[in-house]
């Protein structure tokens, strides 16, 4: 097999250089299409290189037809339609596979060629991260390199020739592409339409909390956002980034409370009862696609900047969340404030919400929170109650475990303050709010991350935090007369390391580990935060950084920035700019009118050379004189026998290539042999 394809003719070869190139367009499309469209894309490319191999016939029209047929009807059946996005690039896939066995000509393969272009852009509508793109620049040298072959015809040069050619037409075109990034004015809205709809969604926080739910993030460390600070970061327990806030209860399952749309208001203003105090703390976001609609602030926001194409609405509760799901990175630029009083003048009916309790759910824990604070006039006060409850988790034999026993689903919280005493933080800010509302005290749940961990301060840049989903956290917050809404987090109270350094820090140690396990902790395999892979995982995520802010994000408010920090330059220094760019203009156009203006063809440049030489030893060649004469002229005034042999030689050699029907590897061949006769004539 292996000899087959050595001894392939041309044609062939560049056929099968063809479908590599389609195979690398459809690869990253496998990711995101049905897997049966996936096979049905797979099998017409290898069906067309076998035919090709063995020099086959294609298949008829006939054949074709119904497998079209086939292919759009799985098509609707997957989507339902065939209108829309990924239907369309589900049908388009399709046909690039089907056209493979189609072609016949050198327009085929220009169809062929083109659309394959086409479906190479639809990829970025999944993803636009470094590797796509490292991906995507190959599969173009890949696909100008076929491009080239059918253009070429029989008469084409080295693949090695084609791919110098295609690195110097790249070099030409990366000045003029980084040139149009910069100066072309950018759409506030996305080119190809609005973004996809948010039910392919990755798993992150919900809507909803029960206990289970918050530990199962714990295991992933996959980013979440990045923060970039441009005043210093505050203290780690000070870092609540707040998400959804729950009120909802049902004995089992914490959900937000359904908030009526007249409650919410665009923008962080004087509407919402909020009194702010403190140094703030100002920063910049990226925020990985979720397919869901809440952006994360630390506790509390007081300002927020708009998000193009993606407007955002802030609940009383002071959750944000965006008009439309979040399907690519978004960065938007806060301010939060570490001190607040947040609603403090809430009516008695405006506080009862945040009372409510299912009937006969949880009868004990309800019965001890009551006999706890008392009534009348022997009654605590809330801040008592509060330290109370808090004292209690301390001194009783709680857990903080990753792996807590499964509870009563009718009566959870009963089960672990009684029982069981092991829980994640849903566990403790859960059970914390029921006891609260036992007690009389309004309180609730909110959800979101707590930490990061911090990197290493870019060049012109603030320190950063990386937030991951083993972030994720749950605290309680509850609602004091004159002080308005207050943040206690009851994790603190039986893992304070949990909020003063990081979730691994509050766990158990682990056992004494294998001598397998620890390699892998000591490169990093096992997901810590050290070794080597850890280390490099960081520097990774840094470079994605940096590619999401000067690629990605390149908003049009940026470019707007950018240009005007241009325009405000020193006149000197544009001048110098200036004077720059028309020397390499002029470089450029000396490569390009000298390239122009010499011999195309290498065995001319080296005759041209060739004849320089000889007229330096007064030998010049006549306007007239063939290689044949020149040669017997040349014969007479040679010094010796081995400069004779070697002008002889070359010059036959010339005109065997020149005058004759040799192939092209026969010139290529012929080229070496005529420079090392040349060195020889000297």
């Amino acid at each position: 097999m292996m000899g087959r394809l050595r001894n392939l003719p041309r044609d062939k070869a560049d056929i099968l250089l063809l479908l590599l190139a389609a195979a690398m367009v459809l690869a990253p499309h496998a990711l995101h299409l049905p897997w049966w469209l996936s096979m049905a894309a797979a099998a017409p490319l290898l069906w067309r290189a076998s035919i090709t191999v063995r020099g086959q016939r294609q298949p008829r029209l006939v054949l074709l037809l119904p497998l079209a047929l086939l292919g759009i009807a799985g098509v609707y059946a997957s989507y339902g339609t065939l209108l829309g996005r990924d239907p369309g690039v589900a049908m388009l896939v399709l046909l690039l596979a089907l056209k493979s066995l189609e072609m016949h000509g050198r327009r085929d393969v220009f169809v062929f060629v083109f659309l394959s272009f086409f479906l190479l852009l639809a990829n970025f509508f999944h993803t636009q991260g470094i590797l796509s793109a490292a991906w995507m620049l190959a599969t173009v040298i890949v696909l100008l390199a076929a491009l080239l072959s059918a253009q070429y015809g029989a008469m084409q040069p080295r693949l090695a020739q084609r791919l110098r050619l295609l690195g110097r037409m790249l070099a030409l075109a990366m000045p003029l592409a980084a040139l149009m990034f910069i100066f072309v004015p950018r759409l506030d809205a996305p080119l190809w339409g609005k973004a996809q709809d948010g039910t392919q969604a990755r798993t992150g926080l919900s809507d909803s909390m029960q206990p289970g739910a918050i530990a199962s993030l714990a295991l992933s460390g996959e980013p979440v956002f990045t923060a970039r600070f441009s005043t210093p970061i505050p203290p780690q327990d000070q870092l609540y980034w707040r998400g959804v806030v729950l009120g909802d209860y049902d004995g089992s399952t914490w959900t937000r409370s359904g908030a009526a749309p007249g409650q919410r208001q665009r923008a962080i203003n004087g509407k919402i009862d909020i009194a702010l105090d403190g140094s703030p703390s100002n920063y910049e976001v990226t925020l990985q696609p979720s397919g869901q609609r809440r952006i994360f602030v630390l506790d509390v926001p007081r300002s927020i900047e708009r998000l193009p194409g993606n407007p955002y609405v802030v609940s009383p509760a002071l959750e944000v969340l965006t008009v439309q799901p979040i399907t690519s990175t978004v960065r938007y630029r806060a301010s939060s404030m570490p001190r607040y009083r947040l609603q403090a003048g809430l009516s008695p009916a405006q506080r009862q919400p945040w009372l409510s309790l299912p009937a006969d759910s949880n009868p004990r824990s309800v019965a001890w929170a009551r006999a706890l604070r008392g009534s009348g006039a022997q009654a605590l006060a809330p801040q008592a109650a509060i330290a109370a409850v808090l004292d209690h988790f301390r001194r009783a034999p709680f857990r903080y475990t990753l792996q807590p026993p499964l509870l009563d689903k009718e009566n959870n919280v009963d089960a672990f303050l009684f029982g069981t005493q092991a829980g994640f933080c849903e566990h403790y800010a859960g059970s914390f709010v029921v006891l609260m509302r036992a007690m009389g005290i309004p309180a609730r749940v909110v959800t979101g991350y707590q930490g990061g961990t911090r990197g290493a301060a870019a060049a012109g840049d603030g320190a950063s935090l990386t937030v991951r989903q083993s972030d994720a956290h749950a605290w309680s917050e509850v609602w004091l007369a004159g002080q308005g809404w207050v943040r206690i987090d009851p994790t603190s109270a039986v893992a304070p390391l949990r909020t003063q350094r990081n979730l691994d820090s509050a766990l158990p140690p682990a056992p004494v580990p294998s001598p397998l396990t620890a390699w892998r902790a000591l490169v990093g395999l096992d997901g810590g935060s050290g070794g080597a892979i850890a280390a490099w995982q960081q520097q990774w995520q840094q470079a994605q950084h940096a590619w999401n802010n000067w690629v990605l994000d390149a908003t049009p408010q940026r470019q707007r920035a950018m240009l005007d920090g241009l325009r405000s330059l020193p006149a000197n220094s544009i001048a110098l700019a200036c004077a720059v760019l028309a020397l390499a203009a002029a470089l450029a156009g000396g490569l390009v009118y000298r390239t122009r203006h010499r011999p195309g063809d290498p065995l001319d440049r080296l005759y041209a050379r060739f004849c320089r030489l000889q007229a330096r030893r007064g030998y010049s060649r006549a306007p007239h004189e063939g290689p044949h004469g020149y040669a017997a002229r040349l014969a007479a005034g040679t010094a010796t026998p081995e400069a004779h042999a070697a002008i002889a030689r070359f010059l036959a050699i010339y005109a065997a290539m020149k005058y004759g029907n040799a192939s092209p590897d026969d010139h290529l061949r012929a080229r070496r042999s005529l420079r090392r006769l040349l060195t020889q004539c000297r």
